[in-house]
């Protein structure tokens, strides 16, 4: 099965928790989920992997968060055709635009060529009760749509 990076950004610990979260889906399917923080890896490690997920909360007006500035830069030097990839993260409703930290990381894994294989897992806040539970099963859906696309 595949070795997917589930790399996020987190200041509150909700993105991190969503983040784990879907690691624990990928396990449960039977993948491997590589769990680490943008603050702690480079994007250049995505080439290490067969997948990627990459997750960030929103800040401001749909902006992405200071720490994964880096990231989203560095990944401008990657070439990621034929890798499977998906966004997630954190948001707040009372924003006009919701999770567009998401949106941003989705479209740019789209401009390095990955190819998104599900629909962005977009949380307000923290997970609740049945939030964990979809966290779990976008984990497991995208392991099992990696498989089946590749």
């Amino acid at each position: 099965m595949a070795k997917v990076l589930v790399a996020y950004a987190s200041l509150t610990g909700n993105t991190e928790e969503i983040a784990e979260l879907i690691a624990e889906g990928i396990r449960e399917a039977g993948g491997e989920a590589v769990l680490k923080s943008v603050t702690d890896c480079n994007a250049d490690e995505i080439n290490h992997y067969e997948a990627v997920l990459l997750g960030a909360y929103t800040w401001g007006d749909g902006e992405l968060p200071d720490e994964f500035l880096d990231f989203y830069e560095e990944m401008e030097e990657l070439n990621l055709a034929g890798y499977k990839a998906a966004a997630f993260g954190s948001g707040d409703t009372g924003y006009s635009i919701y999770c567009g930290a998401v949106d941003l990381i989705e479209e740019k894994l789209k401009e390095r060529g990955a190819e998104i294989v599900q629909e962005s897992l977009k949380i307000e806040y923290g997970p609740n009760a049945a939030e964990k539970e979809t966290c779990r099963t976008f984990g497991r859906q995208f392991l099992e749509t990696c498989a089946a696309v590749s």
